[in-house]
């Protein structure tokens, strides 16, 4: 089989010569068995497994249902009669192509090909053939007989056969409801038991998070965990029961709640850091997935939490969870008040408290944390009058764009892609802001690292957007920097040049002078490529600037290679004067009207002709 699974593999792609699929398929039935006996008897098992493990870039060449049902149904062939090893790259191989199973046709064929393994006396044959059974779950979740064997192999006396049964079980256990529910008791019983040996629990406790198919069987499941954590303080045991806990209580969604008070318990109460971690990453995974969960009081434990802690790892990941739920409905929550609360409603500064805290620490993570709870705080809650929040908001933004933009390292500036979403957000928010947010930006673009300025160039862009009304006091600043630059030919100045050109672009409002258009094309001639080039022009047709898209197409036309690029460009070219013919059309002139339509018609036909002449 692999060795005439070889010969094909090299025939369809993976040699010298290209076959289309049909050549593939008519290779694939060729002979196939007999070469494959003779392949098997001759015991080179390089070859074979050389040939099985390619099975997966055949898949992706070519993932038509005939060639993968009949490609499966001899790997199961293979699996069947090979030896361990054999076993184990089919194995792989069908784990890496899970996606195609749903493809296979003959689904009862393979499966029972496979399956006559598990009989086998090998523990370890029948080890991989659980696994390979767990990873066909999602074509085969009702099959009462791998359910049997699974069960049967949870009470073996090889560790590797256990080990591979859990697997198994959980892959089942996530797609089919009735194993999940002939299996709980079980897996229940083994967790409990006195003698299953702890890491052998560690690994039956996961299987717990597919318990959600309905609730009872939640409940039954979360009872347990409930029991377990308590029994079992270790930190191991409790990490990977917690973890479990959030993972069932995220599926079957009523006891989130619950589970948000048990992580916080276990956050304030629990002295070591491993289990602070685990509790922060799994109300990060809780406030993403449901954040109008989140009470005040929720809120508000957290928010004491990372007042008190002294370290600035769990502060960082507790303020993490706090910008995430910033920017949900949970903040309106947080903020509203109900009547007769006056008490809850003093305590509920504490978030503020802890954004203005540490919107200027020397951590930059944290910082960042701190300023985007701000920025959340005051783009969310335009009804309450939060003036001074906005302006912490504004000199934390600033504060960290000086820090993170002279600062080149990728933690610097992953800081400050934060910073610059949030004041695309507060400026959209609160426009009233926008003047000194553009002006602080604009004073630190001539100072700042190349990486940091084409950053706050696709901030400004964004801002310009947004606020057309802004867009003219940037142009100077701009254009002046634009000439700056242009003297330079590294990489990073040429992604620069493309960058400050989309700003200008977004600021002249479709509409640039004689004297902006003059300056790019000098800047261009100087010191940029034909590549920039192209990319300036690129974002001149977005912006809506087609007249300088179309003299830019223009000036490259003599500097391609090839006809075919020529033929493209040309298309370009064309297809811009077109939509600049039409950009000037007068609703009060029927005439003028008629001859620009007439214009553009003319130049989309012939950039429909140069385009299918590129082609």
């Amino acid at each position: 089989m692999a060795a005439g699974a070889k010969s094909f593999l090299a025939d369809a792609g993976y040699g010298e010569q290209e076959l289309d699929a049909n050549s593939a398929l008519m290779e694939l039935d060729k002979g196939e068995p007999a070469r494959a006996r003779r392949c098997l008897r001759s015991g080179k098992l390089g070859e074979q497994c050389e040939a099985v493990v390619r099975f997966p870039r055949l898949f992706q060449k070519y993932p038509f249902p005939i060639l993968i049902n009949s490609a499966f149904l001899k790997l199961a062939d293979v699996f069947r009669v090979g030896n361990n090893f054999l076993r184990l790259c089919v194995l792989k191989v069908t784990q890496q192509s899970e996606k195609h199973l749903e493809k296979i046709l003959n689904v009862d064929e393979f499966v029972k090909r496979v399956f006559s393994v598990i009989h086998s006396n090998d523990p370890v044959a029948r080890a991989i053939t659980l696994r390979m059974l767990g990873s066909m779950a999602s074509i085969i979740p009702e099959r009462k007989n791998a359910h049997h064997s699974i069960r049967q192999s949870l009470d073996s006396h090889d560790n590797v056969e256990v080990e591979a049964a859990i697997f198994a079980a959980a892959n089942f256990s996530a797609q089919s409801k009735d194993f999940a529910v002939g299996i709980c008791n079980k897996i229940s019983e083994m967790i409990q038991g006195l003698a299953t040996p702890v890491d052998l629990k560690l690994k039956l406790i996961p299987i717990l998070q597919h318990m959600h198919h309905d609730a009872s069987l939640a409940s039954s499941s979360r009872q347990l965990l409930q029991q377990l954590v308590t029994s079992y303080p270790s930190t191991k045991m409790v990490i990977v029961t917690l973890h479990t806990f959030t993972l069932l209580a995220a599926s079957s969604l009523v006891d989130i709640p619950k589970q948000i008070q048990l992580l916080l318990q276990y956050l304030k109460n629990d002295p070591r850091k491993a289990v602070k971690r685990l509790a922060i990453q799994d109300l990060k995974l809780l406030a993403n997935k449901t954040p109008h969960t989140w009470s005040r009081e929720n809120i508000q434990a957290l928010c004491e939490s990372a007042l008190n802690t002294p370290y600035d790892s769990l502060k960082m990941g507790m303020l993490s969870v706090l910008s995430t739920l910033s920017g949900t409905i949970a903040i309106k929550q947080y903020f509203s008040s109900a009547p007769g609360a006056a008490a809850a409603t003093a305590r509920s500064f504490d978030l503020v408290k802890l954004a203005q805290e540490c919107c200027y620490h020397n951590n930059r993570g944290i910082a960042a944390h701190g300023v985007r709870i701000l920025t959340n705080i005051s783009a969310s809650c335009q009804e309450k009058d939060l003036l001074p929040l906005e302006q912490d908001a504004v000199f934390g933004l600033e504060a960290l764009l000086v820090l993170c933009s002279q600062d080149d390292s990728p933690g610097a500036q992953a800081t400050l892609k934060i910073t610059l979403t949030c004041m695309v957000k507060l400026v959209k928010c609160r426009p009233h802001l926008s003047q000194s947010v553009v002006e602080s930006l604009l004073a630190q673009l001539h100072s700042a690292q190349d990486n940091a300025r084409i950053l706050m160039c696709h901030c400004l862009a964004a801002i310009a957007m947004q606020l057309p009304v802004l867009a003219d006091g940037m142009l100077g600043d701009l254009m002046d920097l634009y000439k700056l630059i242009g003297q330079s030919a590294t990489d990073k100045k040429q992604e620069l040049l493309v960058s400050l050109a989309t700003v200008i672009f977004v600021s002249s409002q479709k509409a640039l002078s004689t004297e902006i258009k003059t300056v790019i094309k000098q800047q261009l001639e100087n010191a940029s490529n034909g590549w920039t080039a192209y990319r300036i022009a690129r974002q001149a047709s977005r912006m809506g600037n087609h007249d300088m898209a179309r003299e830019l197409y223009q000036s490259l036309l003599t500097q391609v290679a090839s006809e075919h690029f020529y033929f493209w460009l040309n298309s370009l070219k064309e297809f811009s004067h077109a939509e600049q013919c039409l950009a000037g059309l007068q609703e009060d002139s029927y005439s003028s009207a008629l001859s620009c339509i007439a214009e553009a018609l003319k130049s989309y036909h012939k950039g429909i002709a140069s385009l299918t002449v590129s082609t």
